[in-house]
């Protein structure tokens, strides 16, 4: 087993960053955003890569994804606003504030979607700020400081790995080369994507890697159940738990399916079913909190005829606590190679990521304004990772959930109530307005 600390996207920092003081602006300074506007602008974006069985396919950088940017750059466009990609893919709308020179409040997200994804995963988190900007503009809202709305390249990983690429490259967790080399699950090349997007906003202009923030914020819908079942409309997110992604290799012979007795066969498959069932019970959690998942099976050689002689798999695990995910990881190899009855068994770490918290000033801000509008709200943990979660270590930064309908996502029957998502925007912009101002 490797040591976490040495794996090369292992989180080298993931304590927050200084503390920063929000002023609490009077309720009057703070105006409604436009709620009709925020809906059809995701209706409209919800018909770019719709499938015909509900949701989106929207991969990240082909044509529907980069159409999908093509149209938010409309919008900002049309309203004055700025637009720029950064040299991995990474867009940012701008309204300038009164001292362009002033690190910029940015919020977004994301919106690339999963192969057979919802209609507002990532791509409400981009409408929230957009709606942030412009309800600032409606008002001649002067504000201090820039605010801006982020466009986090390749977020959900379903064509190019890893995930939340284009924010690991903007914190400097990864290289720009390596990044632009990755090649798709359908042979494109990530480097490639990001020219084709490029020649689709002739109008933009360049943003470096690395240029400092005042404050990242990001919303999100919740991708689970809690909310909805406890009645809150507002998630505030205290962190985003830590997982550990272990590699499994079930290898056995590969036989003939006719003719090798079975006393004889070394069936990978049947063997890494009892790896999984092992790992299963190993991993039962009477607190309910431990995530564990088995995915990404491959079966070797997949063929109708042919005794599997190799399986593997992605044991992924998820916790708040590093020790835990450190305690219930390092178990694995020696547990699986038990597991197994007739087979050898391999376990590698792939990756590795520390539980993130974010900034309590943040958090505090969220909670005020949420109280300020009579939303009812929780504090909450994050299941899912998100590209928030590279900066805590250097910028103030803070995420909010709202409820999605039966906490489901990543699935094309992922929905929301259209108040819901009016109330997550509002209290965005209070909190973006908030920094602003500073």
């Amino acid at each position: 087993m490797r040591d976490p600390d040495a794996l090369p996207d292992a989180l080298p920092d993931a304590r927050p960053a200084a503390e920063i003081e929000i002023p609490e602006l009077p309720a009057d300074a703070l105006p409604e955003i436009d709620a009709a506007r925020l809906w059809d602008r995701h209706m409209a974006m919800a018909k770019i890569g719709a499938r015909p069985v509900g949701g989106v396919h929207r991969l990240a950088l082909d044509a529907d994804d980069i159409a999908a940017h093509r149209q938010l750059a409309d919008w900002a466009l049309a309203r004055g606003f700025s637009v720029a990609l950064d040299p991995v893919g990474n867009m940012f709308l701008r309204r300038e504030g009164a001292d362009p020179g002033a690190a910029p409040v940015v919020s977004g997200s994301h919106c690339d979607s999963q192969p057979t994804g919802g209609r507002f995963d990532g791509i409400y988190g981009v409408l929230c700020a957009l709606e942030a900007m412009e309800t600032a503009e409606d008002r001649g809202i002067v504000t201090r400081r820039p605010l801006e709305c982020v466009i986090w390249v390749n977020e959900e990983g379903s064509r190019f790995r890893p995930g939340c690429m284009g924010s690991e490259v903007y914190a400097g967790l990864l290289g720009l080369n390596a990044a632009l080399a990755k090649v798709g699950d359908d042979g494109g090349i990530l480097g490639d994507g990001v020219a084709d997007l490029r020649a689709a906003l002739p109008e933009a202009g360049a943003r470096a890697l690395g240029t400092p923030f005042h404050a990242l914020l990001e919303a999100h819908i919740e991708q689970g159940p809690l909310l909805e079942a406890g009645g809150e409309l507002i998630g505030v997110v205290d962190r985003v738990q830590g997982h550990r992604r272990l590699a499994i290799s079930v290898i056995g012979r590969e036989d003939h399916s006719g003719g090798a007795p079975l006393s004889l066969r070394k069936d990978a498959f049947v063997d890494a079913i009892e790896v999984c069932r092992g790992l299963a019970d190993l991993c039962r959690d009477p607190s309910d909190v431990l995530r564990f998942t088995f995915g990404r099976f491959t079966v070797t050689p997949n063929a109708v005829s042919v005794v599997p002689g190799r399986v593997d798999m992605i044991l992924d695990l998820r916790h708040p606590s590093q020790d835990e995910l450190t305690r219930l990881g390092d178990l694995v190899a020696a547990e699986a190679a038990g597991f197994a009855k007739l087979c050898d068994v391999g376990v590698e770490d792939t990756s590795w990521h520390a539980p993130v918290r974010f900034s309590a000033s943040v958090q505090a801000a969220y909670g005020r304004a949420a109280d300020r509008r009579g939303y009812a709200r929780r504090g909450i943990d994050s299941g899912g990772g998100h590209d928030a979660r590279w900066f805590p270590g250097r910028w103030p930064t803070g995420m909010l959930f709202i409820p999605c309908e039966a906490g489901i996502s990543h699935n094309p029957a992922e929905n929301v109530d259209p108040a819901h998502a009016a109330a997550g925007a509002q209290v965005m912009a209070d909190v973006m307005l908030e920094l602003a101002m500073t």
